[in-house]
C-alpha cells in the first residue's frame, strides 16, 4: 500500500479517464490495496488486484448500505436503498421478488425486438459518411428496449438521458447535491405516474409484473418499486451504451482482432466476454463499507470504512489474465468481473449480453468498412466525474456501406 492517501482528484481527473489502466499498474506494483480521499474526508480504500477484488465483491463483512459508514456521507451513495444500497435480508427478499419479473425468459423474448431496433437505427445511418456512433446508435438502442421492457414511452428518452447523466454523479459540491435532489425529485415524480397508470390499467410490461408481484402476501413497497425501477431504467441503459461505445472502439484500435472476428464470426460471444474485460462499463464496483475492523491482503480496514473494488484494475491483473493489456477475443476461462461477482451479482447481465451481441455484431456485419474518423483519435472525451461508470461521450466513425448479400454473409448478426 502506497503511505500517502490518493486524493479525491485522482478519480476525477481527464487523465485518469482517458487511461485509468495506466495508473492501476502503477498502484498494483506498490501493492494491491490503497489509501484513497474517497468520499472526500471518509475513510476509504482502493482495491486494485483480481484476488482481493473479486474476494471482496463476496465478502459479508462489507456491507452496501452507506448509513453504517464511519463518517455520514451528505446525500448517500449511488442508488442508496436499491438493491445496490441493502444486505441481506432484505436485499434477498428484493432481489428475489424482482427475478420473479425480471427472467431470462422475458429477456430472451425481446430477442427479435432488439435486433428490429439494431436493424432501424442502422437504416437510419446507411448512406451517410460519418456519425457519432453513441448519439445515433450505441444510445438509443439500450433506451429503446428498456423502456419498452419496462413499458414507459420511448419518447422520454431524451429525459433519461439527462437524468442519468446527472444521477450517476457523486455528490461533491453543494450545487451538485441540490442538483441530484431536485433531479431525483422530478424522476420519482414521473415514475409514480407511471406505477398509479399501471394498477389502474395493467398490462404486458415489467412496471405491471413488478407493482403485481409479491412474496407471500407481501409486495413491494412503494419505496422499493420505484428504487428498482430507477436502478433498471439507469443502470439497465447507461452500462450497455459503453458496452456497445467501449466495445466498438476497443475492436477499431485492434485491427487485427476486428479482422479475426470478420473472418470467424463464431467468435462473437467470446469477443463480448473479452470486450467486458478489456474496457468495462463500469470501472469501480458500488460502495462497499466494513461492518468491523478487517485486513484486506493485509491493510487494516477500519470499521465504517469505504472499500472501492476497481473492476478495470482486477481486468488487467497479469496474475489473472495472460496478456491483459492486450485485446484477444480468444481468450479462453475469461472470469471478468464486469457484472461483479457473488450475491449482487448484476441481476440484468443476460440482458446486456443480448444487446451487446446483437448490436455489435449487426454493426460490423452491415458496415465492413467501419473505422475511427480520421480526427476521433485526437478528440476522444470520456465521461469523469467520480461516476462508477466508465464510456465516451461520443464516438465519431466513418461508414462503409455492405449490400445485402455482403451482409448475410458476414454472419455477425446472431
Amino acid at each position: 500500500m502506497t503511505r500517502e492517501t490518493l486524493p479525491t482528484e485522482f478519480l476525477l481527473s481527464a487523465g485518469y479517464a482517458a487511461d485509468p489502466y495506466a495508473r492501476h499498474a502503477e498502484l498494483r506494483a506498490a501493492g494491491p490495496v490503497h489509501r484513497i480521499d474517497f468520499p472526500p474526508g471518509v475513510p476509504a480504500f482502493l482495491v486494485v488486484d483480481y484476488e482481493h477484488g473479486r474476494a471482496a465483491l463476496n465478502d459479508p463483512r462489507l456491507s452496501k448500505d452507506p448509513d453504517r459508514s464511519a463518517v455520514p456521507v451528505l446525500g448517500g451513495a449511488f442508488f442508496s436503498g436499491t438493491l445496490l444500497g441493502i444486505d441481506p435480508p432484505d436485499h434477498t427478499r428484493l432481489r428475489g421478488l424482482v427475478a420473479k419479473a425480471f427472467t431470462p425468459r422475458r429477456v430472451e423474448a425481446l430477442r427479435p425486438r432488439i435486433q428490429e431496433i439494431a436493424d432501424e437505427l442502422l437504416d437510419g445511418i446507411e448512406g451517410r459518411d460519418e456519425a457519432d456512433l453513441i448519439e445515433a446508435f450505441a444510445f438509443p438502442l439500450p433506451i429503446i428496449v428498456i423502456c419498452e421492457l419496462l413499458g414507459v414511452p420511448a419518447e422520454d428518452q431524451a429525459d433519461f438521458r439527462e437524468w442519468t447523466s446527472i444521477l450517476t454523479v457523486p455528490d461533491l459540491s453543494p450545487e451538485r447535491q441540490e442538483l441530484r435532489r431536485a433531479t431525483a425529485r422530478t424522476f420519482n415524480a414521473y415514475l409514480n405516474g407511471i406505477f398509479a397508470e399501471r394498477r389502474a390499467e395493467p398490462r404486458d410490461d415489467l412496471i405491471s409484473a413488478l407493482v403485481a408481484v409479491r412474496d407471500g402476501e407481501t409486495p413491494l413497497s412503494d419505496a422499493e418499486l420505484l428504487g428498482t425501477i430507477a436502478l433498471l431504467l439507469i443502470a439497465g441503459h447507461e452500462t450497455t451504451v459503453n458496452l456497445i461505445g467501449n466495445g466498438v472502439l476497443a475492436l477499431l484500435r485492434a485491427p487485427d482482432q476486428l479482422e479475426l472476428l470478420r473472418r470467424r464470426p463464431e467468435l462473437l460471444p467470446q469477443a463480448i466476454e473479452e470486450l467486458l474485460r478489456y474496457d468495462a462499463p463500469v470501472e469501480r464496483a458500488s460502495q462497499r463499507i466494513a461492518l468491523e475492523d478487517l485486513e484486506i491482503a493485509g491493510t487494516v480496514i477500519p470499521k465504517g470504512a469505504w472499500v472501492h473494488v476497481s473492476l478495470g484494475a482486477a481486468h488487467r491483473d497479469p496474475r489473472a489474465f495472460g496478456e491483459p493489456d492486450a485485446l484477444d477475443i480468444t481468450r479462453a476461462d475469461n472470469r471478468h468481473l464486469a457484472f461483479g461477482h457473488g450475491i449482487h451479482f448484476c441481476l440484468g447481465a443476460p440482458l446486456a449480453r443480448v444487446e451487446g451481441h446483437i448490436a455489435i455484431g449487426t454493426l460490423l456485419a452491415r458496415f465492413p468498412g467501419l473505422s475511427l474518423a480520421r480526427a476521433a483519435a485526437d478528440r476522444l472525451v470520456w465521461k469523469q466525474t467520480g461516476s462508477i461508470v466508465r464510456g465516451l461521450t461520443d464516438l465519431p466513425v466513418r461508414f462503409a456501406s455492405a449490400g445485402a448479400g455482403e451482409r448475410d454473409a458476414a454472419g455477425l448478426e446472431a
